[in-house]
């Protein structure tokens, strides 16, 4: 089969123009990037169309390494709409190069359903992610000018909270000590630095309404403590409109499309095992604005995604999702069911039929939440007829709608099926809202303690010495009001990443709190998850080149 980059390169795509005047965009508010990307205002976000539209959130099980597939389901399923008849258009979060020249590769789904250009959204695309890596290593530099200018008048933070960030999977630079080199470098200390996506202005690109909004929240943001043990923020230094003026044309969502012409809205790109895991507030409601379904995901496993796009989005956008998707794969349920590397291959039935318990438990967890739920099966060419009979049989057992889809191999019209599916769904049984998995005035370990046991099935949560003190923090600043974003594996409901299927007799065990005043949510750090990932043996970078005067190698 041909790879992405080929299959991307066939597609002729439509001026921008065409796509923007296809769904009712006015062309003259565009700001283009070329013949086929564009910037949206998300002043045109019409709230009134915002409540009419079938919004539909695609999460997953438990994934593999190797994904599961919910990019390339959202477009299969977004270009299937179209294809019956109803006006649909999708919303995704950017692509990090950090993933892209590391293990996980692009995200822009693949084989026949995908976002294009795929070369340009994998790579640069608008700058937003440059943007947003600049405009937080200016607050460190300020921060740290701030800091060398007024130690002589005696002023000094016991504590910087304020890291760097960049977009390269890169392990040398998770801890660094900055200023070395004499007093004119500035003052020696412990940093470090975090990947892009884990930024808290990429929370707060993803979750601000507006200009104001934008910088409301960047004045917010926690740097330290100061030595009388009180917040220190970016509005102590007087810089939140400098900051906001380097995001300002980051702030806007990008439009795109499919290889089959539906509009594509992609804009902002937290991770969800260390972020909140979902695109940008405004792009999710533009596509709302401007189609009758509007198709979007949230990272990784519902555990995590999908909990963080209820619990916290929602909560903050006032949305919800009429109807929730939920994508596995054969492989991944032989994961959960104990395949290993040993394991010989071909059929596994009885591998099959335990990974259905990790499929299940995602599914309670949703209906739990409010939400009416589908499953799909995103089919690869290795799966056996009676491996997917019995997923189907095992899913009418339970009442779950599902569907085998192909959008992988046949586009859109190999989502047909669900798109079907999808639609009578929402017209008999939508999701009649959110019910959340804590109340906002419950403090953070309380937060914390209702999503272990009843989203991960934990039997309680143990918090380090750290955590504490960082808790009595939170609630001595006030900061307990906010949801909390709980960073763990995305491998396995419990933090240890080796446990799979569904693990039982086991703690949650949160070492930190992170504040993120400005996002206006606590980050809560679960096991021994990473905020800057490392690169493997053989990172996707050495099969990147120039081939003929063409990239070749982007997956």
């Amino acid at each position: 089969m041909k790879t992405d980059l080929e299959i991307a390169r066939e597609c002729r795509l439509k001026d921008i123009n065409d796509i923007a005047r296809s769904c009712g965009i006015p062309t003259e508010k565009l700001e283009c990037y070329g013949r086929h990307i564009a910037k949206v205002p998300a002043a045109l976000v019409d709230e009134n169309r915002v409540k009419q539209n079938h919004l539909i959130l695609v999460t997953a099980m438990s994934p593999t390494k190797a994904g599961i597939g919910k990019t390339t389901v959202s477009v299969g399923l977004s270009m299937a709409l179209n294809r019956l008849g109803m006006k649909s258009a999708l919303a995704l979060r950017e692509p990090s190069l950090g993933p892209c020249f590391g293990m996980k590769g692009g995200a822009t789904g693949g084989g026949y359903a995908q976002v294009v250009p795929m070369h340009k959204i994998n790579l640069h695309f608008t700058g937003d992610f440059h943007a947003i890596t600049v405009a937080h290593n200016m607050i460190a530099a300020l921060l740290d000018n701030y800091l060398y200018q007024h130690h002589r008048d005696g002023f000094a933070l016991k504590e910087v909270v304020w890291r760097r960030v960049l977009d390269v999977n890169d392990r040398n630079l998770r801890n660094i000590i900055t200023g070395l080199g004499g007093k004119s470098n500035g003052l020696m200390r412990e940093s470090g630095f975090d990947i892009t996506p884990a930024s808290e202005l990429m929370a707060i690109l993803c979750l601000a309404t507006d200009m104001n909004d934008l910088q409301r929240r960047i004045e917010n943001i926690l740097l330290g403590v100061t030595l009388d043990n009180k917040p220190f923020c970016v509005k102590d230094l007087g810089v939140a409109s400098a900051i906001a003026v380097l995001l300002q044309d980051a702030l806007q969502p990008n439009l795109v499309q499919t290889l089959e012409g539906t509009p594509a809205f992609i804009h902002g790109g937290p991770f969800a095992n260390i972020a909140h895991g979902c695109n940008s507030i405004m792009a999710t409601k533009l596509a709302m604005t401007f189609s009758d379904y509007a198709v979007t995901e949230a990272g990784f496993g519902a555990d995590l995604g999908a909990e963080k796009f209820l619990d916290i989005k929602c909560r903050k956008a006032h949305i919800h999702p009429q109807l929730t998707v939920l994508v596995a794969t054969i492989r991944g349920l032989k994961e959960h069911g104990g395949v290993t590397i040993d394991t010989p291959a071909g059929e596994q039935l009885a591998c099959v039929e335990r990974g259905l318990a990790n499929l299940d438990r995602h599914v309670s967890n949703l209906q739990r939440m409010g939400q009416t739920v589908v499953v799909t099966l995103n089919r690869f060419e290795s799966d056996t007829a009676e491996e997917l009979a019995l997923v189907a049989a095992h899913c009418a057992a339970q009442n779950i709608g599902f569907a085998v889809n192909e959008g992988f191999a046949r586009g859109g019209k190999g989502c047909e099926e669900l798109a079907r599916l999808v639609a009578e769904t929402i017209a008999k049984q939508p999701s009649s809202g959110v019910k959340y998995g804590y109340d906002e005035a419950d403090d953070v370990q309380e937060k914390v303690c209702k999503i272990a046991k009843i989203v991960y099935g934990a039997d309680g949560v143990v918090f380090t010495k750290q955590a504490l003190n960082m808790a009595h923090q939170i609630a001595q600043w006030g900061y307990d009001r906010f949801p909390v974003c709980v960073a763990k594996t995305q491998y396995s409901f419990s933090d240890d990443a080796s446990r799979r299927g569904v693990p039982t007799d086991f703690a949650i065990t949160i070492q930190d709190f992170v504040i993120n005043a400005g996002a206006e949510m606590i980050v809560a750090i679960a096991g021994n998850i990473m905020r800057m990932p490392g690169l493997p043996l053989h990172p996707q970078a050495e099969a990147i080149h120039f081939e003929e005067g063409e990239i070749v190698g982007l997956s």
